[in-house]
């Protein structure tokens, strides 16, 4: 099986309308006609300290889609096989990372300041619906990430 975990984004200058010079940039996350994902049931915004992990754990039944909206983190990802797919995702680098369900994933905030991660889901969280799992990487080098 060869699963894509991630998409590079399309990122559009934005311009001043009366200097016509770059004021900024418009990242475009999600359209209804691109067919990367059907269409979101969920979507929220989630931070992780610098230096901070959040998860692993898995998902059941949903299906998501991260992408780093300020800072920079790394997501990890264990494939089925136990080989971890690791993906940059950043401000600087707008990188969509896919985490299907039944997959765990985790991520680690590279930046020294708290990171922001944009989500979106295919099937919305509810409090009492228990479809998240914690796990473990036993095996994986979360000391790499660390600054020393």
């Amino acid at each position: 099986m060869n699963t894509t975990y991630s998409v590079d984004l399309e990122v559009h200058d934005t311009k001043n309308i009366e200097s016509n010079s770059v004021n900024g940039s418009l990242t475009v996350i999600w359209r209804d006609w691109d067919k990367l994902l059907n269409e979101p049931q969920m979507v929220y915004v989630s931070s992780v300290n610098p230096g901070e992990i959040k998860g692993p754990h898995l998902h059941l039944r949903r299906t998501s889609y991260f992408t780093c909206i300020h800072g920079k983190v790394v997501f990890v990802i264990k494939e089925d096989n136990g080989n971890y797919i690791e993906i940059e995702s950043s401000s600087e680098k707008p990188t969509m990372v896919i985490v299907p369900k039944n997959i765990a994933s985790a991520h680690v905030n590279l930046s020294n300041n708290t990171s922001t991660v944009l989500a979106l889901a295919d099937i919305s969280w509810k409090p009492d619906d228990h479809e998240m799992e914690n796990v473990t990487f036993d095996n994986y080098n979360w000391q790499k990430w660390m600054k020393k």
